[in-house]
């Protein structure tokens, strides 16, 4: 009954085998009523003790002895009712505790041999030294001898939303050919990709069951958002750096790039127009420099040819490269070249390199590991305390996403699915013996049960 009335992923995936059991409740229900009393009638039949061989004489003797047994445990028992009682009510209130302190997770982490990997580099950074730092990062990769292969992506595609953003797809070796799982190697790793200057990673084992929408920087997702996208900025730096102490969590990132640098070009224009220089003529000579512009086509016989105008690439590293830009002044008739720095100032400000969304508001998205030994329930728990303990406004709405949600859409129902399935044992076990209290006595062993199911489970 839980499997098959719970919603969400979990109840998706455990649907078909809830199905599976309760077709053959079903069915055994119905050989009970109708073949089973048949088979009874014409099997069963009472042996003269002559006829009686050795081994059907000791069984029956031994089951004699058992049932005598359990009659002197029951006579036992039923002679100290009161502390019976006592022990089941004590029994229970033991399985209510160790459901609570239990730790509650998700789906187990499989080690499928391959690993995710994000890189993130600062903000204001070069497509060529990113290249250099994610090369760096490959080679310490490489040296692990549970790596067998690796692909490394850079630059703005599907996946990457910006250029400080890198991605690796780790092959590790055959299981049998290494000693440590895919987490194991993870963890190894981490201290000697710290080591790698002017770049983060973030690894996560790649799962064959995966629930998320969107690619993360580790394994869950805690999103974020506002209307107020300037009151977003202010609250997600705070949140991240109070989840970055929590003992249970590790490797905290999060999505929101609002630190990119950009280059303002502030006109004089009263100096440019003393010059008779337009603003227009500024903007094709930016864009003929940085642009890229097509000036022609080259046709020959089997192909054709772009011809892009642009500086050369090493002089349009940074912001200093506009100081080389000339214009051409008409002023007093005869044409002149001015440097840009004679009618503009060039300023350097922060702005947001992407902007996400979820939904139709500005949102950003922190992605955490657990700690080695923690369950994801117990890191939901510090999460949530720690979003009281800054006391963010009600405009801020925070929730989890991916797996995190769905393991706690799961748990807003396991008490009800539980107490569905015992309400259903209970009329079962009623109609079979036509009585209302033998199955309370029958339920009365769910609580022992409980306690030997949950007490394993503790750390």
């Amino acid at each position: 009954i839980p499997p098959l009335f719970m919603g969400e992923v979990v109840g998706r995936l455990f649907r078909e085998f809830a199905i599976t059991l309760a077709v053959a409740i079903l069915i055994s229900a119905v050989v009970s009523l109708t073949l089973t009393p048949r088979m009874c009638a014409r099997l069963l039949h009472h042996t003269p003790e002559a006829e009686q061989g050795w081994f059907f004489r000791r069984s029956g003797a031994f089951f004699d002895a058992v049932i005598a047994h359990y009659g002197r445990m029951l006579a036992w028992v039923l002679d100290r009712q009161a502390a019976t009682l006592l022990v089941a009510l004590g029994t229970l209130a033991l399985t209510v505790l160790l459901y609570v302190l239990a730790p509650k997770g998700f789906f187990p982490v499989q080690d499928t041999g391959v690993i995710q990997g994000i890189t993130e580099a600062p903000q204001s950074i070069s497509f060529q030294a990113m290249a250099e730092r994610q090369q760096a990062v490959v080679d310490a990769l490489l040296d692990d001898p549970a790596i067998d292969s690796l692909s490394s992506f850079i630059g703005v595609d599907g996946a990457n939303s910006t250029l400080n953003s890198g991605r690796l797809l780790i092959n590790l070796k055959p299981k049998d050919r290494r000693n440590a799982d895919a987490s194991a190697v993870i963890r190894r790793l981490q201290p000697r990709l710290e080591k790698v200057q002017g770049i983060s990673v973030f690894m996560q084992p790649v799962q064959d069951l995966t629930i998320e929408n969107r690619v993360s920087r580790t394994q869950f997702q805690f999103s974020v958002e506002d209307a107020d996208a300037e009151e977003l900025a202010h609250w997600v730096p705070r949140l991240l750096e109070r989840l970055r102490q929590l003992p249970e969590l590790v490797d905290v990132a999060s999505d929101a790039q609002s630190q990119g640098l950009q280059a303002y070009v502030d006109i004089d224009r009263a100096s440019a127009s003393r010059l008779g220089i337009t603003v227009a003529a500024i903007d094709n000579a930016l864009y003929n420099a940085f642009g890229q512009r097509l000036v022609s086509t080259i046709f020959t016989q089997s192909n054709l040819y772009r011809v892009v105008l642009e500086v050369k690439p090493e002089f349009k590293l940074g912001p200093a490269a506009l100081n080389d830009i000339y214009l051409i002044s008409s002023a007093g008739g005869t044409p002149v070249q001015v440097p840009l720095s004679a009618i503009a100032r060039v300023s350097e400000r922060t702005m947001p390199l992407s902007v996400n969304h979820i939904g139709q508001f500005p949102a950003a998205t922190l992605s955490f590991n657990l700690a080695p030994g923690v369950s994801l329930g117990h890191a939901v728990q510090a999460i949530e305390a720690a979003e009281r303990e800054l006391g963010m406004p009600a405009s801020v709405k925070t929730s989890f996403q991916g797996a995190a949600l769905a393991f706690q859409a799961s748990l807003d129902h396991t008490l009800l699915l539980i107490l569905a399935a015992i309400v259903v044992m209970y009329i079962v076990l009623g109609v079979v013996y036509e009585i209302y209290v033998h199955p309370v006595t029958l339920l009365s062993t769910l609580p022992s049960a409980g306690v030997c199911a949950l007490q394993p489970l503790l750390p």
